[in-house]
């Protein structure tokens, strides 16, 4: 007879809940902070061993943490990053703050030095340190499962190294040279993600919002709010289709003002799940829109009153990842307590 171990089992929870012919229901994330987590490094590439130990150390507290509080959270190597890798491996220079995100700046101004881009090989790029860390990391404990370094999609890549102003134009006037930088930045993303998934496996947390997934792939998807649902269909509708299609499905995170999208969402074949960062009236609305879609992750407080009614809150068709806010180990314990009952009431 073979067991479960309690992991494994959220792990398959995950799974379960991430399949769009999975009923509706509810999983849930106590978020308690823990005051033992190690201090912040910077995340600059000449700190690699200090981020490595602050990994470590980090997914050893959430090792414990996991061992006393009964949600769906799984520790994982953390692989913090910013948005600036994709970039900075074509050439971007990297703005790195000592107490925040890097950012990458442009490294192109205008649609004739499209053409003159190469797509960097993977292993000479700035990128392969990254693959350092995760290394010893894996090294650690090959049976831990990495959350995913900050993946943009390959339009929002392509803002990041075209000057802003000037892509926007572009959009317009130099449609073919934006879909020829994309098209660039997608062969570096495929081959930094098969590669990844070749060294760590294909069951991993995504980097935001914190959601496990077996196969498929992660992104952010920030530049559609400043596009027309035309220009949606015709440069990133493409290029997502393609990413599913490629790793078998998508879990997809967007903080702009989208509402004028979400239509065009719903063609995403493969989304698993949804993550938009709006105010809490308009993700009401979105958890409605998109009830009989994929599942729903995001990031504004819609329910009120005693924790174990939330669920009841949500669409009644609607997969929905609810968040906890609580302030100390005894709310924890207490909230996980009162959902996994009704989750159990469910049938879950």
């Amino acid at each position: 007879m073979t067991t479960t171990s309690p992991l494994a089992a959220r792990q398959q929870r995950w799974e379960r809940f991430l399949k769009p012919e999975t009923p509706p229901g509810f999983l849930f994330l106590i978020r308690w902070t823990d005051p033992e987590l190690p201090e912040w490094v910077a995340l600059w590439p000449a700190l690699r061993k200090e981020r490595v130990e602050c990994l470590w150390k980090t997914y050893r507290r959430h090792q414990d943490r996991a061992a006393w509080l009964d949600d769906d959270f799984i520790p994982c190597f953390k692989m913090i990053t910013g948005t600036e890798i994709f970039a900075e491996a074509f050439g971007c220079p990297v703005h790195r703050p000592n107490d925040t995100m890097p950012s990458a700046r442009p490294l192109i101004h205008s649609a004739s030095e499209v053409a003159g881009l190469k797509v960097p090989e993977l292993s000479g790029s700035s990128l392969a340190y990254l693959f350092d860390m995760a290394d010893e990391l894996h090294r650690r404990d090959p049976e831990a499962v990495f959350q995913l370094v900050d993946v943009q999609s390959p339009m929002d890549i392509a803002a990041l190294i075209w000057e802003k102003a000037s892509f926007c134009v572009g959009l317009v006037e130099a449609p073919e040279a934006v879909k020829e930088l994309a098209e660039k930045v997608r062969a570096l993303l495929t081959a930094f993600l098969d590669e990844w998934f070749r060294r760590y496996g294909t069951r991993y947390m995504a980097h935001y919002p914190d959601y496990f997934m077996n196969g498929g792939m992660t992104l952010s998807e920030d530049e559609v709010g400043i596009v027309s649902p035309d220009m949606f269909e015709e440069f990133f509708l493409p290029e997502l289709a393609a990413l599913s299609n490629r790793y078998g499905g998508l879990g997809m995170h967007c903080c702009a003002n989208s509402r004028h999208q979400w239509a065009n969402f719903k063609k995403i074949p493969g989304l698993r799940l949804l993550n938009l960062v709006q105010p809490p009236e308009v993700v009401k609305e979105a958890f409605q829109f998109f009830a009989d879609g994929p599942a729903q992750m995001h990031g504004a407080t819609v329910t009120s009153g005693p924790v174990e009614t939330w669920p009841d809150q949500y669409p009644a068709n609607a997969r929905v990842v609810i968040e906890v806010p609580v302030k100390t180990q005894e709310e924890a314990v207490a909230a996980a307590r009162l959902l996994n009952a009704r989750r159990e009431a469910k049938g879950m």
